[in-house]
């Protein structure tokens, strides 16, 4: 089931993402013009405090128009380890530096029309280790226990799709609930 690119071209590059349109020949042998986003990925990290609390972010999002409720999250440099980039993240979104990363799976954005990948981290044994955040980010670091995080999932409080993904892969892993066959 392969696909050949006839052509691919892009049409903006910008620090973290190209558009990209390319023109495919599909399975069966018909041509498709694909518009997407080219993303380098990212990573979402999952703290948890020794109190077993959630450290979450709260900052502005302009293409949503409004203020999120998010895990902490970032981007990948080019050719940059996941871990590496989620010690990065955390240190700078949330100040707090984890003794233990476990690797916890990982989702595609929205893989119609976007290559973004990310990669889930449940970050613990968290000791204070802040770095200085972006210079575009004006974050506040929220604590919440899992029940208020799901709570806050329930009431379309915590809109976040990453962050959604991000707690119920944690909750399993952490055995917060399970998941039935």
């Amino acid at each position: 089931m392969t696909r050949k690119i006839i052509h691919s071209d892009c049409v903006f590059a910008g620090k973290v993402f190209e558009v990209r349109i390319d023109q495919i020949e599909n399975t069966l042998g018909k041509t498709q013009r694909i518009d997407y986003v080219k993303h380098t990925g990212g990573v979402t990290i999952v703290p948890v405090d020794n109190k077993d609390q959630i450290l979450f972010v709260r900052q502005y999002r302009h293409p949503s128009g409004e203020v999120l409720l998010e895990l902490p999250a970032g981007s990948l440099e080019a050719d940059e380890d996941p871990e590496i980039c989620a010690m990065r993240e955390c240190r700078e979104e949330v100040g707090m530096s984890p003794a233990i990363l476990q690797a916890l799976g990982g989702t595609f954005l929205a893989p119609g029309y976007s290559s973004e990948y990310l990669d889930y981290f449940l970050a613990k044994d968290l000791t204070a280790a802040p770095l200085p955040p972006d210079e575009d980010e004006d974050i506040e670091v929220m604590r919440l226990s899992w029940e208020e995080a799901v709570q806050k999932i329930v009431q379309n409080e915590i809109r976040d799709a990453k962050t959604i993904a991000g707690v119920f892969l944690a909750g399993l892993y952490m055995g917060k609930w399970k998941a039935d066959s």
